[in-house]
């Protein structure tokens, strides 16, 4: 055997990819610079977090509330205004959390090269990718309850459990963290978000019970958007805003931690092998 064949045969094993989480305590202070830049832009972004679904729902829910007046939901009549109030909800936290995961992200980590900077200091990558996902989800839930202040000052729901609505939906907040972090992971430029926003989020708004019952798609697009992320969200945010407790609360929510776990998983993935290049 040559000295080239030694070499070979004793040099180090690169970790794989796909190896478990290494994370530490060390995505707070990555957490916090992101807190302490974003405070100073802090009105400005709720107000652009939160003008687009009011919009929705003074549009929709007024206009053609008055329309449709109610809605069927599990038998009972409910007014269009509640159920696509407690719908749009949902659908802000996944806008809010995705966006913040891509293009505030990915400034991050690609055209601003803080991620690298971070990384000189005793920090690594996955409690960066952490922090992220984190910070996404705080994001959304920050947007959330704004809302939520909004649609009890309208009357829309009083309900004593929108406090676990809202529970709800910080972890709805760090669901569509995760996901977004695997095509912030994937992508070359801003551009590429476009795929995501038109493939992805756009379809399932419209599947996923927002603006009408579930029931009303045919039967195998029933099927496929009782599994899609949003979709489940709802049908846990929606009771709540009823003042009911949802019904198979578990599988529901065991749906949407399975979206977390394995979107998180490849996302880090993904991530960790862009950084090896």
């Amino acid at each position: 055997m040559d000295n080239t064949q030694t070499l070979a045969a004793t040099a180090p094993v690169a970790p794989s990819h796909w190896r478990a989480p290494q994370l530490t305590l060390r995505w707070w202070p990555v957490f916090l610079r992101n807190l302490l830049v974003w405070r100073k832009l802090a009105i400005p972004s709720l107000i652009g977090n939160i003008a687009e679904p009011l919009i929705w729902l003074v549009a929709f829910g007024y206009g053609m509330g008055a329309l449709v007046g109610t809605v069927q939901v599990g038998g009972e009549n409910v007014r269009y205004i509640l159920f696509l109030a407690s719908g749009s909800i949902c659908m802000s936290a996944m806008n809010a959390a995705s966006f913040e995961a891509l293009y505030s992200a990915f400034s991050r980590m690609h055209v601003q090269k803080t991620w690298d900077g971070i990384m000189n200091a005793p920090v690594g990558l996955d409690d960066i990718v952490l922090a992220e996902m984190l910070w996404a989800a705080f994001k959304a839930i920050f947007t959330v309850t704004a809302i939520l202040f909004v649609m009890l000052a309208l009357g829309i729901s009083h309900s004593p459990k929108l406090i676990v609505a809202w529970l709800v939906l910080a972890g709805v907040g760090i669901t569509f963290s995760c996901i977004a972090l695997i095509f912030n992971a994937l992508a070359k430029g801003y551009d590429f978000f476009t795929y995501y926003f038109t493939l992805f989020m756009t379809p399932m708004m419209f599947l996923s019970g927002v603006f009408f019952p579930l029931e009303q798609l045919p039967g195998v697009v029933h099927t496929i958007a009782n599994w899609l992320p949003l979709a489940n969200a709802v049908a846990l945010v929606r009771p709540l805003f009823m003042d009911q407790w949802p019904t198979d609360w578990a599988v529901h929510a065991l749906v949407l931690a399975a979206y977390t776990i394995v979107a998180f998983w490849i996302a880090l993935a993904l991530t960790r092998k862009r950084f090896a290049k």
